[in-house]
């Protein structure tokens, strides 16, 4: 889902988060599917919906409510059979261990950093469960590090999470979200950044999954804007968690007291983000419209007025302060790719907005105004660059960076130095400091390092072509010296859909494949924003089986080019990328050998009726449009499983306290799988009691599930 989550979004976590830590074993293959799985006992109980006409029977819709006890004995059930397969798989005890040993050679990494007056930052200190907030006196200045708020100490079971965190503008105080088990369900406590201690305010139910949260603190630190859910009896149960609106809450004072700000007219599948000018006179609130990419933005400003500086229907994504008594606007206006416009704060009327930087070759995803700088962070197909402009416009050139790299997380140090985060497919994640005085870039302290390199290694950028004759890139990893003769084992990992990026990331998992004679392969399919909004707009509502079709074409690719072949080709993806793996086992079953697929969408009949799914209809559509019913029902998984199809071995994983993708998705599809699969494959559920979406989840059960993934991914694959 579109939710932002730290440094990248969900789909990259799956794969190159900390699933990302093992090196090379030599493992023997031992054959886990010798014979058909005896899953356990799944009742059809029919039930018919009728859309435009058409009838559709759904069998298992009885496995919706895990709260009844009988689905939970089944859930638990299929447990017992995925841990029963994925434990008696030789690999599986080494990878763990060396899972673990890895973790712990890593060193530390940092990200979501956040200027005020001092550098605040979120690290992740292996083999601690969850990322901390700590303070550091420069980026150049480890030594210097406090520790804030460490959800570690508060929650010693390592299910506490940070959802996010907010300093007030003179950074004296902290508001810190926090949710428990993956919920993302989050309450904001408030810390003294000098003492370190908690504050009495609590407020709840700032943080959920559907449409996440924000805060914006007011200039003198007095209280905090936030944004808020329905509370008690104030909406039906069904729309709790909907309608997100502004209030406002001043420190020390009862809940009771806080004051509405805005929101009563916003939809109900609003998503706020607020954010304060630097001198604290002005608040602006950004609101989207589900998924979809629709974005309107108000201002606040100092005499109580407030200002719509945007509609939906504007196409302006981003806004953001300058320093110089500007609102600057990334609008996509005429401009798929992207254009920067600039509006005064004492008049911001998008009709006589200036254009600051016009749309290029490559596609805006991000910017940064500083005192005399404007950066801008540009996509260019997966690969990305900054360039850097005055503030007039006049371009500065590029900031010099790897072949195939992805940089972004840009952050200003006050006046013009900015802090921006660099990685490729072959080097870690590190900080680089750039002076636009001298034009120079260099490393900083905040670097992510371990024993795992890949000088042996290369990463190429190659095209393949889909159904209809569109180029989408495929970026493949492998050692130097690989033998093209359709014998490697390999991983083909997409997601594509909300405009998401898929980026150059460094993943020291990737060492096992490269290791045993394997190769990676990311794809940057439609449905992202890889080459701007043109490119998501091919890939969503009734195009949505564009991306399908990309990513098969990206897989016979690789088959035709000898990189690997069916037999030892697996795919991976997850969330919407779980959607892009039900589609395409169902699509092509005789092109893959295994599927894992991580929390993703099945039912794309139904999904529109959990409270998430209702978000993603600006994304996907609607069953209630004749023509959206049409083209979800063409491609959803649940409805394409065909009795009797020799289906690859699956693996789904999914968690019990997931917010964005109801659970329900897996256990049907499942179900569906293994009562119409004519192989002796396996079709495994693993499900999660401890997590949720991804995000949140304890590091040691992310190892887990990473130990099960590469354990069933070796099996299969027969790697030796």
């Amino acid at each position: 889902m579109r939710k932002t989550c730290p440094r990248r979004l969900y789909a990259a976590m799956i794969v190159a988060g900390v699933a990302a830590a093992v090196l090379s074993i030599a493992v023997p293959f031992s054959g886990c599917s010798s014979g058909k799985p005896s899953y356990p006992s799944t009742e059809k109980r029919p039930l018919t919906d009728e859309y435009h006409g058409v009838k559709v029977v759904d069998n298992y819709r009885w496995l919706d409510d895990l709260a009844d006890p009988e689905v939970r004995r089944w859930n638990d059930a299929q447990n017992l059979l995925t841990r029963s397969i994925l434990d008696g798989i030789p690999a599986r005890p080494r990878l763990y261990e060396r899972l673990k040993a890895i973790v712990g050679d890593s060193s530390s990494s940092y990200f979501d950093l956040v200027h005020r007056s001092r550098l605040f930052a979120m690290k992740q200190q292996p083999p601690k469960d969850q990322p901390f907030i700590v303070t550091l006196a420069s980026p150049d200045e480890t030594a210097s590090e406090k520790i804030l708020v460490d959800p570690n100490q508060i929650d010693t079971k390592g299910t506490t999470a940070i959802d996010f965190y907010v300093p007030s503008l003179d950074g004296r105080l902290l508001a810190v979200c926090m949710s428990k088990d993956g919920s993302e369900d989050g309450s904001v406590y408030i810390f003294d950044v000098e003492t370190g201690k908690q504050l009495a305010d609590i407020v709840p139910r700032v943080q959920y999954p559907t449409g996440g949260g924000s805060i914006a603190w007011k200039g003198d630190a007095s209280g905090f804007y936030y944004t808020r859910y329905p509370q008690g009896t104030e909406r039906p149960k069904e729309d709790l968690n909907f309608y997100q609106q502004v209030y406002y809450h001043k420190l020390g004072t009862p809940l009771s007291e806080d004051m509405y700000v805005i929101g009563k007219d916003f939809p109900r599948i609003a998503e706020i983000r607020l954010a304060t000018s630097d001198d604290g006179k002005y608040l602006l609130v950004t609101v989207a419209n589900g998924d979809g990419g629709e974005f309107a933005h108000y201002l606040l400003d100092p005499s109580g007025k407030w200002i719509q500086i945007t509609q939906f229907s504007d196409e302006v994504t981003v806004a953001s302060f300058g320093n110089d008594g500007r609102l600057y606007l990334l609008s996509h206006k005429k401009a798929p790719r992207g254009k920067i416009l600039a509006v005064p704060l004492l008049r911001p009327d998008l009709s006589s907005a200036r254009e600051i930087v016009p749309e290029s070759d490559g596609a805006i995803e991000s910017f940064l105004p500083t005192t005399h700088c404007l950066y801008v962070n540009d996509m260019v197909g997966g690969p990305s660059q900054i360039r850097l402009f005055d503030l007039q416009g006049t371009s500065k050139g590029i900031i010099p960076s790897p072949p195939l790299a992805s940089v972004g997380s840009l952050v200003g140090l006050g006046k013009d130095e900015i802090l921006y985060g660099q990685e490729t497919y072959l080097l870690p994640f590190a900080f680089y400091r750039y002076d636009p005085a001298t034009g120079t870039s260099r490393k900083t302290s905040l670097v992510s390092a371990s024993s795992v390199n890949y000088d042996d290694c290369e990463a190429i950028r190659e095209l393949a072509s889909s159904k209809d004759g569109t180029k989408v890139p495929v970026n493949i990893i492998r050692k130097k010296g690989t033998a093209l003769d359709g014998k490697n084992p390999t991983i083909l990992y997409g997601y594509g859909g909300y405009g998401i990026n898929e980026v150059p990331s460094f993943s020291r998992s990737r060492r096992v494949w490269l290791d045993h004679g394997g190769i990676y392969v990311t794809a940057n399919l439609r449905g992202g924003g890889e080459f701007g909004e043109e490119w998501h707009k091919a890939g969503r509502l009734t195009t949505k089986q564009n991306v399908f079709d990309d990513f098969a074409a990206c897989a016979r690719y690789l088959i035709e080019r000898k990189y690997t072949s069916p037999e030892k080709l697996a795919i991976e993806g997850g969330s919407n990328g779980g959607l892009l793996m039900g589609a395409s086992l169902t699509q092509h079953p005789e092109l893959y050998r295994a599927v894992v697929s991580h929390v993703g969408i099945y039912d794309m009949l139904r999904v529109e009726l959990f409270p998430n799914g209702a978000f993603n209809v600006t994304e996907f559509g609607s069953v209630k449009d004749p023509e959206q019913f049409r083209a979800l029902y063409a491609y959803s998984p649940y409805h394409r499983v065909k009795d009797g199809t020799m289906y690859p071995a699956v693996l789904m994983l999914t968690g019990d306290n997931d917010g964005r993708v109801d659970p329900a998705n897996s256990r049907k599809m499942i179900a569906r799988l293994q009562a119409a699969t004519g192989s002796s494959l396996p079709i495994l559920l693993r499900t999660s009691s401890s997590s949720g979406h991804g995000i949140g989840t304890a590091l040691t059960e992310r190892i887990a599930q990473s130990a099960d993934v590469y354990a069933f991914l070796f099996d299969q694959l027969g790697v030796q």
